[in-house]
């Protein structure tokens, strides 16, 4: 991979590590599970955990259910993407 490539690369994980801290600090908030976040957006407890940790990239429909089971607009939800994403590096 050359080094233009593994910095996107780079950036596409600080990004949906980010979102995942946001996701989870609003869980945590709200005093619900990853399973209760799930029924709530009616997407799996294990896709949930993927977000949470990063390892998933959701789509904006995904984004929008999330959102939706947190009680917040996708863009409450993506407020302070920038600012944790560049607190990650």
């Amino acid at each position: 991979m050359d080094a233009e490539n593994w910095h996107m690369n780079e950036g596409k994980q600080q990004i949906l590590s980010a979102l995942g801290y946001l996701v989870r600090q609003r869980r945590i908030g709200l005093g619900i599970s990853q399973e209760e976040l799930g029924l709530r957006a009616n997407l799996d407890r294990t896709y949930i955990s993927g977000v949470e940790r990063g390892v998933r990239n959701p789509s904006l429909t995904a984004l929008v259910s999330l959102a939706n089971g947190l009680g917040i607009s996708v863009s409450l939800l993506l407020e302070h993407l920038e600012i944790e994403a560049n607190r990650i590096q």
